[in-house]
């Protein structure tokens, strides 16, 4: 697998592709930052906004034109296609880093990013404007954008790049992790092993008896991915699982409100003190933004999550996250994109890319809330921490001082 690693002087390569050797330039990260709102369904940061103009096309308001507002004068402007399958809060870190990331290269790009809505004719209008364009990159950003491109665009003349999207070895689009795809595509993966995700989770809890698993229904990649593989594995352990499975997005808060609380009752029976028991978000959207009304729920069962992001300042926040982040997902994506523009790597020999270490997350305003003691070997490799007043002092591995 290729990797990019970060230490808490920064970011160093795990690789022997040459962008990925060279120095990443560490820029704020989306976390806790500013977001700025353009549409109903395009977001970015505060720093994004201050390289990059963000134009509306007439007649149609599922795109955007991105385009640097200082041009490097000189410099071949690169055309690059992004397409979203939908609104979310991780794509807007996402585009956010990826911006961040071409400034911080010197790419002369402008990019033309399209939600086609998971439309299937709205995704083939997008796709011919990609082959009658001059369109050198596509990021596919999330996993159903990627599975859609992958059925439709395999073997298609421009490079696709995956952002945001999750195990392609698990969902049958990559055949390991070492080997390039062999085709116009390129992946990253949101998810980390699951053998080292859950060997994290019993240094936390070595006498785990209760693993309650918090996914939506719908969302078919994490499902595949996360929720299954990591419940077949604790339930090989001898771990008691609770399928904690939402069916309508749309009913998000009522059924997570009757379904952890439902499990807390079943977690009592063969553990009446809830100090063996824990809760797993998975990186379902629907889920994790209903992070307020699971801690509600939860008694004092600790939140722990797959996603960084949902570890946060004040109370509205998981206990813990142990797993790669959207924002270091898509600096590694960038960095690939670039690279494949540089003509420093081709794009069908790209291994699978996943960040390693993974992305530590503490809030200890919520480990003190619930009497749940944080490893100290957890504090030391954390990339973000929270103290006991929630306020963020560690950032991106370094103290927030440093950063700011």
């Amino acid at each position: 697998m290729t990797r990019a690693r970060r230490t808490p002087q920064g970011w160093a390569g795990a690789t022997a592709i040459a962008g990925l050797t060279a120095a990443m330039l560490l820029a704020t990260p989306a976390v806790g930052a500013e977001v700025q709102s353009y549409s109903d369904w395009f977001r970015y940061s505060d720093e994004a906004g201050a390289a990059w103009n963000f134009e509306a096309v007439p007649d149609d308001p599922m795109q955007v034109v991105i385009s640097k507002k200082e041009p490097i004068p000189g410099a071949e402007e690169r055309n690059i296609f992004v397409l979203y399958p939908k609104p979310s809060s991780a794509y807007d870190v996402a585009i956010s880093r990826i911006l961040q990331v071409l400034a911080s290269k010197s790419i002369n790009a402008k990019l033309n990013v399209v939600n086609f809505a998971r439309d299937d004719a709205a995704g083939r209008k997008a796709l011919a404007t990609i082959n009658s364009s001059d369109f050198e990159l596509v990021f596919s950003m999330g996993s159903a954008s990627t599975a859609w491109l992958w059925e439709n665009f395999r073997g298609g003349k421009v490079p696709v790049v995956s952002v945001c999207s999750k195990d392609p070895v698990l969902l049958g689009q990559a055949n390991d992790y070492e080997s390039g795809s062999g085709t116009n595509f390129a992946f990253t993966s949101l998810n980390m092993p699951i053998e080292v995700q859950m060997a994290y989770v019993l240094e936390l809890n070595p006498n785990l008896k209760n693993f309650g698993v918090l996914v939506d229904s719908q969302n078919i990649s994490a499902v595949q991915t996360q929720a299954k593989p990591i419940a077949a594995d604790a339930r090989r352990r001898g771990i008691q699982v609770l399928d904690l499975e939402v069916q309508n997005p749309e009913n998000a808060q009522e059924e997570l409100a009757e379904l952890v609380e439902g499990a807390v009752a079943t977690m009592r029976k063969n553990d009446p003190t809830l100090d063996q028991s824990v809760f797993w978000i998975t990186g379902s959207t629907s889920v994790f933004r209903e992070i307020s009304t699971i801690n509600a729920h939860s008694d004092r069962v600790p939140v722990l999550s797959v996603v960084p992001e949902v570890v946060r300042g004040g109370a509205d926040s998981a206990v813990l996250s142990i797993g790669i982040s959207f924002e270091s997902n898509a600096h590694l994506a960038a960095l690939y994109g670039v690279d494949v523009l540089a003509g420093r790597a081709k794009v069908g020999e790209l291994p699978v890319g996943i960040v390693s270490p993974p992305d530590i997350a503490i809030n200890f305003k919520k480990a003190r809330e619930i009497g749940l003691e944080i490893p100290f070997a957890f504090f030391e490799s954390a990339s973000f921490v929270y103290d006991y007043e929630g306020r963020l002092v560690r950032q991106d591995g370094r103290p927030v001082e440093d950063v700011n």
